[in-house]
């Protein structure tokens, strides 16, 4: 049986591309990509979905009266698809209230830091990771979580850490977390959940592996 997911983006789409090849080598063997949706017609993640046949559509607030009717559209698309997961792979638009009920407990958000630390509305891109330098902090690293109405507060599935490096620049930073923790806990999380693995119970997810 194949979990159909939708994967929303906003930028270069290296999340997506995780995706796509771990469903190509296997490790994500009966899940499938139903639709990519970007939040802006630059995203170069809209390239990676039409080089695999991959279905996509841009859905922008701005390009809608309401963000009400943008909800809509955005719930339309999903339910159209057939998909039965969510997946915010570097999306950087608030979830609709009515796209978040309707798939409760059924959306995944992959956020470039150590949630409770350096989250929240503003925490994006390449943001959490100056905030880090910043404070100092010796440790950062990528959480997957399920999505609720408020920025990063939804139970916590997965988290990997790295080291800070004396040398770091945000962008080394944000390369680094990319690659060693965002491209292995998503396509990891995205399994459990397809195998039935990930629970939830008082706001925590719990995880059989």
């Amino acid at each position: 049986m194949t979990m159909k997911i939708a994967v929303f983006v906003s930028g270069g789409g290296t999340n997506l591309q995780a995706i796509i090849d771990n469903i190509r080598n296997g490790y994500l063997n009966g899940v499938s990509i139903s639709l990519v949706v970007a939040s802006n017609s630059e995203a170069y993640a809209l390239t990676r979905a039409a080089e695999n046949n991959i279905p996509s559509t841009v859905l922008s607030a701005k390009s809608f009266t309401s963000r009400e009717a943008w909800d809509d559209a955005v719930l339309k698309a999903v339910t159209d698809s057939g998909a039965e997961l969510i997946v915010l792979a570097g999306y950087l638009s608030l979830l609709g209230e009515k796209t978040v009920k309707a798939y409760s407990n059924r959306i995944i958000n992959i956020h470039p830091a150590l949630i409770p630390s350096f989250c929240g509305a503003g925490m994006y891109g390449i943001k959490p990771h100056k905030a880090v330098l910043a404070r100092g902090v010796k440790v950062s690293g990528a959480t997957v979580h399920y999505v609720n109405e408020k920025y990063d507060e939804g139970p916590i599935i997965l988290q990997k850490a790295v080291d800070v490096l004396p040398d770091d620049t945000p962008e080394s930073l944000q390369k680094r977390i990319m690659k060693e923790c965002e491209q292995v806990i998503l396509p990891k999380a995205i399994r459990l959940i397809a195998d039935g693995k990930v629970t939830i119970e008082n706001n925590i997810a719990y995880v059989k592996e």
